[in-house]
């Protein structure tokens, strides 16, 4: 068979350009593209990298950021807790001096009034007196038939009105 002995002399052919063309294809991908696609890879885990690195400085940033201003806003609260406690005790201070002046006023009014209804109360005793008086002359005088004297009645009157 003539195709077999063709073999022999066509495979060494063959194997051959099939080595060349494996050879070529190697160097071409092998030193050609792989190391341009590893530094891509390479540059890109780099980027990656440094962009995790940029994003933690930037969260670290953030955070001590965020401490800050929570610590300025607890010593902005303290403050106005500080101005609102000093002015409740400044308006308590008012009201107590407002309070003690009306107090005083209170005061001064009623020790006027108490004065006037002792006045009152005086004179009213007084005016009773001398009712009571002309009242007890005028009754023993259609009871007895007697007339008394007005010293005599205002006695008898003031004694009454002591025991009774």
């Amino acid at each position: 068979m003539p195709q077999i002995e063709q073999i022999a002399a066509t495979l060494s052919s063959q194997v051959f350009w099939l080595l060349v063309f494996f050879g070529l294809t190697f160097v071409f991908v092998g030193l050609g593209m792989v190391p341009k696609i590893m530094g891509t890879v390479d540059l890109r885990d780099k980027q990656i990298a440094g962009d995790l690195a940029a994003a933690q400085t930037a969260r670290d940033e953030a955070t001590s950021e965020e401490e800050a201003w929570r610590k300025r806003e607890n010593a902005n609260r303290a403050a106005a807790q500080g101005v609102i406690g000093a002015a409740k005790a400044k308006a308590a201070a008012a009201s107590s001096v407002k309070l003690a002046e009306a107090q005083t006023r209170l005061d001064g009014r009623l020790a006027e009034a108490e004065t006037a209804i002792d006045a009152a109360r005086t004179s009213a005793m007084a005016e009773i007196e001398a009712v009571a008086a002309d009242a007890a002359r005028d009754i023993v005088a259609r009871v007895a038939g007697a007339d008394v004297e007005l010293a005599a009645a205002q006695a008898a009157v003031k004694e009454a009105m002591a025991h009774g």
